[in-house]
């Protein structure tokens, strides 16, 4: 029901394979880290529901080309929450939660909803963050226009310590470095 959810929310913000671009993009660095093949099949599953909450926020503000209010962004910023509260009464869910809830923290504490900073931040949500802000700088938005991938890779990096865990951040640049032909057919498709 949720990953129906989620692709459907997908084809309504136009960010079709989104979800499952930003899985693939995480799991190197799981792989890295030394995750077992069930955690890895979690994020496989649970990755794609990162967004789910989005399924709360006005059509029109995800879609939206120009700048947004604090009202609009008080609302895009509650989908975090409002995911959670979708996954949270789904038992068998409850794995997907991390990504859910906590893939907009920042390693500096700026983030959001509940401003965690560092290894406070659940792993899960440490690695999407990065899969996640990637594939949303190499797509094009209604707002911008999409950036190359060496573009995006400098942006990881220059966001190592303070938007991203630093170690997350450094294994995704050498993953991307080590399998660029993997990872861009994951990343384009």
């Amino acid at each position: 029901m949720l990953a129906s959810l989620a692709r459907a929310l997908e084809q309504r913000d136009h960010t079709l394979g989104h979800g499952a671009r930003v899985a693939a993009l995480a799991e190197p660095v799981a792989l890295r880290l030394g995750w077992d093949r069930e955690r890895i099949r979690a994020l496989r599953w649970a990755a794609p529901l990162h967004d789910v909450g989005k399924v709360k926020v006005r059509p029109q503000l995800l879609g939206k080309a120009g700048p947004l209010t604090l009202e609009e962004v008080a609302e895009i910023r509650g989908h975090p929450s409002a995911g959670a509260q979708l996954v949270l009464p789904l038992r068998r869910f409850h794995d997907a939660l991390p990504y859910v809830l906590f893939h907009h923290e920042r390693w500096d504490g700026g983030g959001y909803p509940a401003r965690l900073s560092g290894r406070r931040i659940p792993i899960e949500a440490r690695i999407l963050a990065i899969a996640d802000a990637f594939d949303a700088m190499i797509s094009p938005r209604p707002y911008r226009h999409a950036l190359t991938h060496e573009h995006a890779l400098a942006e990881v990096e220059a966001g190592a310590g303070t938007q991203f865990d630093p170690v997350a951040a450094q294994l995704f640049v050498d993953a991307w470095a080590e399998g660029w032909d993997t990872w861009h057919a994951a990343a384009a498709s």
